[in-house]
């Protein structure tokens, strides 16, 4: 298969562009970095990425930005940053993608388990991930030509632990190879609509 990656040179997107490339023809795009240049937050920018690359058999969204900090703090700007880039950069690879994508193709969005489980100073970025689980379950129901819509939701990862285990206390980290096998699993198997949650 022909594979989009967009963030496949962060924490998570190296691992799963790694394995990925095993079997398949691996495409990574990033921020400033990688086969193709994209900004998240640009529908433009997505539209073009596109057009260079031309169709693929699936695309990979492990991209986006939120802002933490006490709700105190944070103002209406604040929270459009997580919606820009996070939210609606994931509903734009989907809604922009989707005419990209071969018959039978795939897309798989990342989320986290502040969706579920929210800790202190992360009201935007949970609020962000809760809105694409809806939007992966609605969307799953409309899209055409057999593509299939995924969500990979993971708890804090082994790579990530020393960055952010003040912010997750109890949380076990959950090793990298279980999170790149649930994008496997969504990119190479039949499931659509679905949120798989990994979690420690």
């Amino acid at each position: 298969m022909k594979i989009l990656v967009i963030g496949g040179k962060g924490t998570i997107g190296k691992k799963v562009t790694e394995r990925l490339s095993e079997k398949h023809d691996v495409i990574v795009a990033g921020r400033t970095s990688g086969d193709v240049i994209v900004d998240f937050s640009n529908s433009s920018s997505i539209k073009s990425m596109f057009e260079k690359i031309g169709k693929v058999d699936s695309i990979v969204a492990i991209a986006g930005d939120a802002k933490w900090d006490k709700f105190n703090n944070l103002s209406e700007d604040d929270f459009y940053i997580g919606i820009k880039s996070k939210l609606m950069g994931q509903v734009n690879v989907v809604r922009i993608g989707k005419d990209y994508l071969n018959q039978g193709g795939s897309i798989t969005l990342s989320t986290g388990v502040l969706a579920d489980d929210p800790v202190y100073m992360t009201t935007s970025a949970a609020m962000v991930n809760g809105a694409i689980h809806s939007f992966t379950k609605a969307v799953a129901l409309e899209l055409e030509n057999n593509i299939r819509v995924n969500v990979v939701c993971s708890d804090l990862v082994e790579d990530s632990y020393e960055k952010y285990k003040d912010y997750f206390p109890g949380n076990t980290p959950v090793p990298m190879k279980k999170i790149v096998d649930g994008y496997v699993k969504c990119i190479e198997g039949k499931i659509t609509g679905r949120i798989i949650k990994i979690f420690g």
